[in-house]
């Protein structure tokens, strides 16, 4: 009721991981939807009952927590037109492209030669954006290609990179 009651398109409250300032009302909601869906996979995994990981649930977890892509890119050095790839596989998984552009990175439609890219398993996804699993963890999961700075995070500060 609450959701059909607000303009989801309208711009709220900022949404961190995605970026300073306001962001569309809908990312918000996404977000607490990843949050109870997290929670809900941590008592699962503790407990040993299979996760709900069937497309319905995890499909716009991924894709939510696919709009930090740009963000996660922001310390990256490369040159304006280069190209970000995150492919997450599996039934619940998808392909996102950030461009980069003069002075930041925005999403742009796939491409086939993306100057640095990462494929992971929609398991390694969800729990390397969770800070389930370690960096080092997801990549070794991860097929990186390309440029390393653009596909893989340095080991030091606050790690550009898409594996971040």
């Amino acid at each position: 009721m609450y959701v059909q009651s607000i303009d989801i398109e309208a711009m709220g409250e900022g949404v961190g991981w995605s970026g300073p300032g306001p962001a569309p009302v809908w990312l918000d909601i996404a977000r607490e939807f990843t949050e109870r869906w997290v929670h809900q996979q941590h008592i699962r995994d503790a407990v040993g009952i299979p996760g709900a990981t069937e497309p319905l649930f995890l499909n716009p977890v991924l894709a939510t927590f696919a709009m930090a892509l740009p963000f996660a890119l922001k310390d990256v050095e490369a040159d304006a037109s280069s190209t970000a790839q995150l492919t997450i596989t599996g039934a619940s998984g998808g392909s996102r492209t950030a461009i980069k552009m003069t002075e930041v990175w925005q999403f742009d439609v796939s491409t086939d030669d993306p100057t640095g890219s990462v494929t992971m398993d929609q398991d390694t996804a969800w729990r390397l954006f969770t800070k389930g699993i370690s960096r080092e963890i997801g990549r070794d999961a991860s097929t990186l290609t390309g440029d390393p700075g653009i596909a893989g995070a340095p080991e030091h500060g606050h790690d550009p990179g898409v594996i971040a």
